[in-house]
């Protein structure tokens, strides 16, 4: 593989060419300057190879996805990106050409969602292939999201639909032969290069309270919600939103199917309790969104995150989400 440097003026630096504060990747620090009556907001994901993401997967769906749940999260804080540095630790036997694909992968990307690369590092690792990936973004003082403000009485909302990724993983392991290529294809597209819920974090300032977005799992994220507001909640699952392809495989599982969709991540929608007397106005943001929203429980003042059925019986799941220990 080619030395360190050559690998940044050849691939990494002209995703930082439109950052002046990048410094054209030349010094040992990037400059940021918060806009004025802004607060910065930072975040940061890792992906290790063989955990995260499939040692096969394309790529430039590698790069989308990791720049992605970043900004995912940047939503759900209600923060516009601004930029974000890379750590790269590559095992010695890794691929040019696919270092090449994956920065065209982060290119194309900046330019759906106007950002920059803007510092980094790449270092050789006898380990597997481990990315690190820093967002940062800005918000109107005072006006970031929270998940710590949720109250008692509040209806509990999320956007989009819920359990694709998981439903996607299972799908790539071979699952359900049976459905269509298209649901198929719908659901592994879906795990592979989800979609950060930004336009819908920013409209969101000033009327969510509890948010966060969901990539441990619908009913874990709702329960951090909870843990930091220290209220509980209660999740209608019949209410809760599925794909059409998700549909289809639940017509086969049946049942069963629940705690996988509530509890598999990986979904990157936006979870958020609000006033009920905002309900039309939440719903009417959606539209404008582009994306569905849909009430799915409420929260109330015992602990923790009860699940239940059409019928009002709770329901035992066999997991609340990922953990990573």
């Amino acid at each position: 593989m080619r030395g360190e440097f050559d690998l940044i003026a050849e691939l990494f630096g002209p995703l930082a060419a439109k950052f002046p504060g990048a410094l054209g990747l030349l010094d040992d620090g990037a400059i940021i300057r918060p806009r004025p009556d802004r607060d910065l907001v930072i975040t940061k994901d890792l992906m290790v190879a063989g955990i995260h993401f499939a040692k096969d997967d394309p790529a430039d769906a590698v790069a989308r996805k990791l720049l992605r749940v970043n900004l995912s999260d940047l939503a759900a804080m209600g923060a516009e990106a601004i930029g974000y540095t890379l750590g790269f630790a590559a095992p010695p036997d890794i691929d040019i050409e696919w270092i090449r694909l994956f920065c065209r992968g982060l290119d194309q990307d900046q330019t759906i969602f106007d950002l920059s690369l803007i510092g980094g590092d790449t270092v050789q690792t006898s380990g597997p292939l481990t990315l690190s990936l820093t967002a940062f973004g800005d918000v109107p003082t005072g006006q970031a999201l929270k998940r710590s403000n949720a109250q008692p009485g509040d209806k509990v909302m999320v956007s989009g639909t819920i359990g694709d990724g998981y439903l996607g993983l299972e799908v790539g392991h071979g699952m359900w032969p049976g459905i269509s290529v298209e649901h198929r294809m719908y659901l592994i597209e879906r795990l592979r290069i989800p979609e950060p819920r930004i336009s819908l974090g920013i409209s969101l300032r000033g009327i969510a309270r509890g948010v966060a977005d969901i990539s441990d799992g619908l009913v874990a994220d709702l329960g951090h919600i909870c843990a930091a507001s220290r209220t509980g909640a209660i999740v209608h699952a019949d209410q809760v939103p599925l794909s059409s392809a998700a549909l289809a495989i639940e017509a086969i599982e049946g049942p069963g199917l629940t705690s996988g969709l509530l509890s598999g991540g990986d979904d990157y929608e936006l979870l958020f309790t609000i006033d009920p007397d905002d309900h039309a106005r939440v719903s009417d943001l959606g539209k404008k969104c582009g994306v569905a929203i849909a009430e799915i429980g409420q929260i109330v003042n015992t602990e923790g995150v009860q699940v239940v059925d059409a019928g009002g019986q709770t329901i035992k799941l066999e997991r609340s989400g990922y953990s990573h220990f």
